[in-house]
């Protein structure tokens, strides 16, 4: 088998069907779209998610649920995470470039450093936010936890 022999199965493809073309297309007149109505005239669409005048789904389902607009979500990043990339690079400050540059956060993401995992190095962390636990293990190294 070739990619040149590839054919489409016998009786799947049919030729397009030219509408509105004259009588001779056997589909002159009306074009397949009936006599009158909104729906045989150019230009008609109908509305998204109208359902013929029935109440709609998303009328009939019930509203739940609470949004916060001041709600601050933060990108979590662990010790062991910061331990990898002190024994990776080679750095004693870790910063939100260094964190976006190994791909753990995106640019506009707000970062908070949690307690998971174990820390060996003396590290100075920059960071949105810190968890009470991250901030000791940091601190208890001689290292510091700096809030931007």
């Amino acid at each position: 088998m070739n990619l040149h022999s590839l054919k489409p199965a016998k009786g799947s493809v049919k030729p397009n069907q030219r509408r509105g073309r004259g009588q001779g297309s056997g589909m002159g007149g009306t074009a397949t779209r009936g006599h009158k109505g909104a729906q045989s005239r150019s230009g008609y669409s109908v509305k998204v998610g109208f359902e013929g005048g029935q109440m709609p789904l998303q009328r009939r389902l019930p509203k739940f649920g609470f949004n916060n607009i001041n709600r601050k979500e933060y990108k979590a990043v662990n010790l062991v995470d910061l331990q990898r990339i002190a024994e990776e690079s080679k750095v004693s400050v870790i910063d939100l470039e260094l964190l976006q540059k190994n791909g753990l956060v995106s640019k506009k993401d707000l970062v908070k450093v949690l307690g998971t995992g174990e820390l060996t190095a003396s590290l100075e962390v920059k960071a949105n936010a810190f968890s009470a636990s991250a901030k000791e293990a940091i601190e208890k190294l001689g290292g510091k936890a700096v809030i931007i």
